[in-house]
């Protein structure tokens, strides 16, 4: 075993200092947690596939008058029953009153005005997409926007959800909030897949959503929170990998099931083994410390250091020494997000963080959930974005120890809007450019979201940080709800959604200029930490030193 110093004042980060904040115990954790997290992106990006919409045109079965329709085949079928748009394909929305036999000799007619809506339904192509929602209940044409309303719903219950999981678990603990996460996002998901409506459906959907929430802020927070100072940065790193890996177990999944009930449960199934490992997960001391439950916390940090070989300096750190030495509050005292706007330093913290998370999961989600158009089928477009993440956040981690977290942030979104603006100049029929520059910008755009997880558990304090990150992943998700419906505004001006996706992503990356750099520094463990210029100074002349 190693040497141990008794003789440092016992803050948490130096008693991980002392007990390895860098060891088994902490590699069991980030382990531990694979199961749910690779869970999240199935879900949240769960659109692509089981809201996709395959080609389709309207049911003619009712044009038949007989043998002269009969006897047609169906290409010439959908000739006589089915407009043309004018680049020569077949309209998806609408069909003739009756047939228009003349277009088999090629001529026109007057009657050729007698287009209208579909009358009897759909018929769909399902060489790709088995079902689908859209399929499942006619979500095409004049409903296409219900289809959309599906993702938007799903992460208004994600927004829902960040707030209340992050003022329950620094009320009651990270540990706790996390199993009711894992349940309740079992349930509702098994629910949603059995849903007999659309109504149904999308109730589900929203309460899957805010159990979801759960998981993704509760468990990047409790990470960190054990993790040392020089090892939060690789910490929040290697957690943001399991998103990858979630990325491409759905495309494998969604692969080979194309039926999106059973999809849906496929998608959901790592919860099972994440319920199962839950009971060897640890509290955050961090979070018991700053409570006052001592004798918890120190339980907590006898298994780490046991675990990390460390078990010696124990003597050293005993339940008496931590009570003498941690700087607690009133363990009755309860935090809620309104404690994000009392004091000035904390307040503006709020409004800029609140910002940039509004731009970077909008920005996210508006390239992550517009997959097609690329020229590549979406099965591959999604591997290939999600095969881009991996090399992008090896890079993020050299990145952000050598620059910092600030200029990171600010750079990943500048360089996601140019990517963004970039494409708006380059013709559709160049998808090889296009797939290439979109790769790029959603590369950048996974960079500022990893990036962002990690610097917002470091900017606020353990007493109110769930608070915070499930306050700014409320003010994210408003974003994303909002960002599949910025499709529907190229029926206004075709480049429109593109200029308001680079509008936000430039906008909210100058923002994340004025936020404080954290590299290398303590986390602060109450409000005061950050209102006090004397200490903030003096955490950073002593960062490092521990």
């Amino acid at each position: 075993q190693l040497p141990c110093d008794s003789s440092v004042k016992m803050k948490f980060d130096n008693v991980l200092s002392e007990i390895n904040g860098f060891g088994k115990f902490q590699m069991k954790l980030v382990l531990i947690q694979v199961f749910s997290r690779i869970t999240l992106p199935c879900h949240f990006l769960l659109n692509n596939f089981m809201a996709a919409v395959p080609a389709h045109h309207c049911n003619i079965s009712a044009l038949d008058d007989g043998d002269n329709f009969r006897n047609l085949t169906l290409e010439k079928k959908l000739a006589v029953g089915i407009p043309a748009e004018q680049d020569g394909t077949l309209s998806s929305c609408q069909m003739f009153s009756k047939p228009q036999y003349q277009h088999l000799s090629g001529s026109n007619s007057t009657e050729d005005t007698l287009a209208v809506q579909c009358q009897n339904g759909w018929v769909y192509d399902n060489s790709t997409f088995k079902s689908t929602l859209a399929t499942e209940w006619d979500l095409v044409c004049s409903r296409k926007g219900m289809n959309k309303a599906t993702a938007t719903i799903f992460f208004i219950g994600v927004m829902v959800g960040a707030p209340l999981f992050g003022f329950l678990s620094d009320r009651f603990g990270r540990r706790p909030l996390l199993l009711v996460s894992y349940l309740s996002s079992m349930m509702f998901a098994v629910l949603s897949a059995f849903s007999t409506s659309y109504i149904m459906f999308v109730i589900m959907r929203f309460f899957t959503g805010m159990s979801l929430a759960g998981i993704s802020i509760i468990s990047i927070v409790l990470n960190v929170e054990w993790f040392s100072i020089h090892h939060r940065t690789f910490s929040g790193i290697i957690i943001s990998l399991d998103w990858t890996l979630g990325n491409w177990l759905l495309v494998g999944i969604a692969y080979c099931i194309n039926e999106w009930r059973m999809l849906i449960l496929a998608a959901t199934s790592p919860l099972i083994p994440a319920i199962i490992a839950w009971r060897w997960l640890p509290e955050s001391a961090r979070w018991l410390m700053a409570k006052g439950r001592i004798d918890a916390a120190h339980h907590y940090i006898m298994k780490c250091a046991e675990m990390n070989n460390r078990s010696k300096c124990m003597a050293a750190i005993t339940p008496m020494t931590l009570l003498e030495s941690a700087e607690t509050e009133t363990g009755d005292k309860k935090y809620t997000i309104i404690d994000l706007f009392r004091t000035p330093n904390i307040r503006k913290l709020a409004i800029c963080s609140g910002i940039v998370w509004y731009g970077v999961a909008f920005t996210y989600y508006g390239i992550s959930l517009n997959i097609t158009g690329f020229g590549l089928n979406p099965y591959l477009t999604q591997f290939v974005f999600a095969s881009i993440e991996m090399p992008m956040k090896i890079g993020v981690y050299f990145i952000l120890e050598k620059v910092g977290r600030r200029p990171g942030e600010a750079g990943a979104l500048l360089l996601t809007g140019l990517c963004l603006l970039i494409n708006m100049f380059v013709a559709k029929d160049k998808w090889v450019i296009r797939t290439s520059v979109a790769v790029l910008g959603k590369a950048l755009s996974e960079a500022s979201f990893t990036i962002i997880y990690l610097f917002t558990t470091e900017l606020y304090p353990t007493v109110v940080r769930q608070n915070g990150l499930g306050y700014t992943s409320f003010i994210a998700r408003l974003g994303v709800s909002i960002s599949p419906l910025i499709m529907l505004l190229e029926d206004v001006w075709h480049l429109l959604p593109a200029v308001t996706y680079c509008a936000v992503a430039v906008g909210s990356g100058l923002v994340a200029s004025l936020l404080p750099e954290t590299l290398n520094t303590q986390l602060p463990e109450f409000i005061q930490d950050i209102e006090k210029p004397s200490d903030t100074l003096y955490n950073l002349l002593k960062a490092g030193k521990f």
